[in-house]
């Protein structure tokens, strides 16, 4: 088993029901700014309907059943008693590009991975959005900053009056959204 190449897309969806433990961070620079934060959370098949690709799991006396997709291989592997570990990371990074000169625009990657014929159902998923606007407002009175992007124009609060201070019409702001989470199932310990 690989831990954490590993992924069951679908039980993603019952991560928020169970108790968690993770951790946040906040990083600042001048010109940058960033947080990122992880979340673990861990479940035991209680029951399983192979018809209908429903796997029920429990934590801390919690239960939800989720319906496993087509994308979810080797389905047949599980059995009850298994543990499930799933961990999900999110990360935002804005970065202000002085004088501009990247094109305004939007992209998207994802990625991702799953386990090998006959191992236990898991992989990774992840994403990647970055998107550059350019700065077409600079309102000291209410320290906000007019960003026109690709899609939309937004206004941004800058709470940092030293960050707001290096902000001027004409700059650009790059922001860079990552996500991942990951899964694995861990067989059940044999008496």
């Amino acid at each position: 088993m690989r831990k954490f190449s590993l992924i069951a897309p679908i039980l993603f969806v019952a991560f928020p029901v169970f108790a968690q433990t993770g951790d946040a961070t906040v990083v600042k620079a001048p010109g940058v700014v960033g947080a990122a934060q992880t979340v673990k959370a861990t479940a035991t098949i209680t029951k399983i309907d192979k018809a209908g690709r429903k796997v029920t799991l429990k934590n801390e006396g919690k239960e939800v059943t989720v319906v496993a997709g087509p994308e979810v291989k080797n389905f047949n592997q599980l059995q009850v008693g298994d543990t499930v570990d799933i961990q999900y990371a999110e990360a935002v990074m804005l970065e202000l590009i002085k004088g501009g000169g990247k094109p305004v625009a939007r992209v998207e990657e994802k990625s991702s991975g799953s386990a090998k014929p006959g191992q236990k159902p898991a992989g990774v998923q992840a994403r990647k959005v970055t998107v550059v606007g350019d700065v077409t407002n600079v309102d000291a009175a209410t320290q906000t900053v007019t960003v026109r992007g690709p899609q939309r124009t937004v206004e941004l609060k800058v709470r940092d009056p030293e960050q707001f201070k290096l902000i001027s019409k004409g700059d650009q702001i790059e922001a860079n959204y990552v996500e991942a989470v990951a899964a694995s199932v861990t067989p059940k310990k044999k008496n």
